[in-house]
C-alpha cells in the first residue's frame, strides 16, 4: 500500500482567528469534537511547532489513543500534525482561508503512509479501499462539530 490521502472542506460562519482558536484549543477538544473522548497535553505552553498530546477517540466503533505532535504552525492559516502507529505515519493538515467577512473555509487533509517493516493497522487497511469514505465522513463530522461550536459563539 502506498500513501493514501483524504481531503474534506467546510465553510464555517466565523472569522479565521475564532476557527483557529477552536481547532488548536487542545484542552477543549473533548467538548467540541463528539468523536474525541479525552486529550492529554504533553507539552506546556501555547499551541506551536513541537506541541504534543495524546488523543483518545472512537474510530470505527473502537477506542484508540494516538500521540500527535505539531510539525508546522502558521497561525491562523495552517498547521500540520503527525503521528506514528504500528508502522504507519499519519499526517493531518488544517488549512484556513478567509472567504469574506466572518466566513472561513477549513480544509483538512489526512494522509497515511506505511513505514518500512511496519504492519498495517486497521485505519491503514481501511484507507486502502472503501474506508476512504468512512475516514472522509469522520473528518466531515469533526469539521461540523467545530462549525457548530464556533457559529454558536459568534451568532
Amino acid at each position: 500500500m502506498g500513501t493514501s490521502e483524504v481531503s474534506v472542506e467546510r465553510e464555517i460562519a466565523a472569522p479565521a482567528d475564532v476557527v483557529w482558536q477552536a481547532l488548536t484549543d487542545l484542552e477543549s477538544m473533548p467538548l467540541v469534537l463528539s468523536g474525541v473522548d479525552a486529550v492529554e497535553v504533553l507539552t506546556p505552553g501555547p499551541f506551536r511547532v513541537g506541541t504534543r498530546w495524546r488523543e483518545t477517540r472512537r474510530m470505527f466503533g473502537k477506542s484508540a489513543t494516538e500521540e500527535m505532535w505539531v510539525t508546522v504552525c502558521e497561525a491562523p492559516e495552517r498547521y500540520v500534525t503527525e503521528a506514528d502507529n504500528a508502522g504507519m505515519r499519519y499526517v493531518a493538515e488544517f488549512r484556513l482561508t478567509e472567504r469574506g467577512p466572518g466566513r472561513t473555509a477549513v480544509r483538512m487533509t489526512f494522509s497515511a503512509q506505511p513505514q518500512a517493516g511496519g504492519k498495517l493497522p486497521l485505519l491503514a487497511r481501511l484507507l486502502g479501499g472503501l474506508g476512504t469514505r468512512a475516514v472522509a465522513k469522520a473528518i466531515a463530522k469533526d469539521l461540523a462539530d467545530v462549525a457548530a461550536s464556533v457559529e454558536h459563539r459568534t451568532a
